[in-house]
């Protein structure tokens, strides 16, 4: 991922050796991502992942570590943050909040069929479930309050028809956010950036979610909604595909089937996603930071997924 911090050689084997995990042999910078300073770091012991946090404070962060562990000590296949000699999972490194954690095996499934979503599906459901005891609470950080606070700020960047429909959409999502259906809607702990990216297989088997860095409490209906604007479309067009989409959905449910207000409120869920990566999209276009390795995620695909969301919700006379 991007590259905010240099981590030296020297600094990263001694960090490492301190956290007993061995004699460094290989490091190297992660490509994509814009939030945080990543590196593999292969050692004599195994294979790591190094994350310096550039936004996240060490206030935030207990929820995110914790959560990991969390889930991994319920079976499911995140990776494990590294302790130190006293059990400490937040750690310091170049002035930054760190943290190791184990590399998942496997590689990224580019162009999922429908059996890489219906696995997809069945392994949120099980997250979300195994989540529900967590007992650290920190809200979804990108949700409907930064929306209101970041969507003024993006108006004089954008045209006139872009500028109508995030304002239409942000009143949109506030209306469905104070209705008596969104209150019933199941919550907890949520990864809330599930894309493809973020999922590893191994021989045709998922072997782990990653990259739980925007995770939050919020509704479950929300997760599903960012995994199928992402698993479950065309990338070009941003419309649904369905077949992929029944996969997905009928997975999830056959561990935790959908409550009336979810299967109601879908519609506006798969919106609310559509919205929040395009106002964080457009966020990194317009307000980049600097970095040695960063590259911003194209915006406008996340308006034709929005766009293509209202033309399928109006078509079918919902909302």
């Amino acid at each position: 991922m991007a590259v905010f911090t240099e981590v030296p050689f020297e600094d990263a084997a001694a960090f490492l050796r301190r956290l007993e995990l061995g004699e460094l042999r290989a490091m190297a910078a992660c490509q994509g991502g814009i939030e945080n300073t990543n590196y593999f770091v292969d050692t004599d012991r195994g294979e790591y992942v190094l994350t310096l946090f550039e936004r996240l404070t060490s206030e935030q962060l207990p929820f995110y570590l914790h959560l990991m562990q969390h889930l991994a000590s319920r079976g499911i296949p995140v990776p494990r943050p590294a302790p130190d000699a006293e059990g400490r999972i937040l750690h310091h490194l170049e002035g930054k909040p760190a943290a190791v954690v184990g590399r998942l095996c496997g590689k990224s499934e580019l162009a999922p069929d429908a059996r890489h979503c219906g696995a997809v599906g069945e392994m949120l459901a099980r997250m979300h479930l195994a989540g529900r005891d967590y007992a650290r609470h920190q809200p979804n950080l990108r949700g409907l309050p930064w929306w209101k606070e970041t969507v003024p700020v993006l108006l004089p960047y954008v045209g006139k028809d872009q500028r109508m429909l995030l304002l239409d959409e942000l009143a949109f999502q506030e209306r469905i956010a104070a209705s008596p259906d969104y209150a019933a809607l199941p919550r907890g702990p949520v990864h809330a950036d599930l894309f493809r990216d973020n999922v590893m297989f191994e021989g045709g088997c998922l072997s782990g979610f990653l990259d739980f860095y925007f995770a939050g409490c919020d509704t479950f209906l929300f997760d599903i909604g960012v995994c199928l604007n992402d698993w479950c479309v065309d990338l070009d067009s941003g419309r649904p595909e369905s077949v992929r989409g029944a996969a997905f959905l009928a997975a999830y449910e056959s561990v935790r089937p959908l409550v009336p207000e979810e299967r109601r409120l879908l519609p506006a869920l798969e919106r609310a996603a559509g919205l929040r990566f395009w106002v964080s999209r457009l966020w990194d276009c317009y307000m980049p930071r600097e970095a040695s390795a960063l590259k911003a995620h194209e915006p406008s695909h996340f308006e034709r997924l929005l766009r293509q969301r209202l033309s399928d919700a109006a078509g079918a006379g919902i909302f």
